[in-house]
């Protein structure tokens, strides 16, 4: 059965972009205004913005806006669904973890190293 739900393909095109990941690597380390977030980024305050406006209708930021500042916020359980899927389809056989069928494979038989042969001496 094939899960193509909304919300899930806006998360997917959401992560597709460098820029909205790299704003989602920030935001992982903690709240940050529309301003602090394009202080890195080589474009305009408009472009980030609609980059945001991705990030949000996707769900995986939330923003409030105080005053004059938007303040950006991480939202984990938008991950959640993107995180779900991959396990969800990901194969048995993962890098961090030995597979189950490794572990029930015998190995070679590793026999005790051995002298090499020396050439006996021959008497005159």
């Amino acid at each position: 059965m094939l899960d193509y739900s909304p919300s899930l393909e806006r998360v997917f095109h959401a992560l597709a972009d460098p820029t909205r990941r790299a704003m989602i690597e920030r935001l992982d380390t903690g709240p940050a205004s529309v301003s602090e977030l394009a202080q890195p980024l080589a474009m305009s305050l408009a472009a980030v913005v609609q980059h945001l406006q991705v990030l949000e209708d996707s769900g995986l930021v939330r923003s409030q806006k105080t005053g004059r500042v938007r303040t950006c916020r991480l939202d984990r359980d938008g991950l959640g669904a993107a995180q779900r899927w991959i396990d969800q389809h990901s194969s048995e056989v993962r890098l961090d973890r030995p597979a189950p069928c490794l572990a029930a494979t015998p190995g070679p038989a590793l026999e005790p190293a051995r002298k090499p042969a020396g050439r006996k001496r021959q008497q005159p």
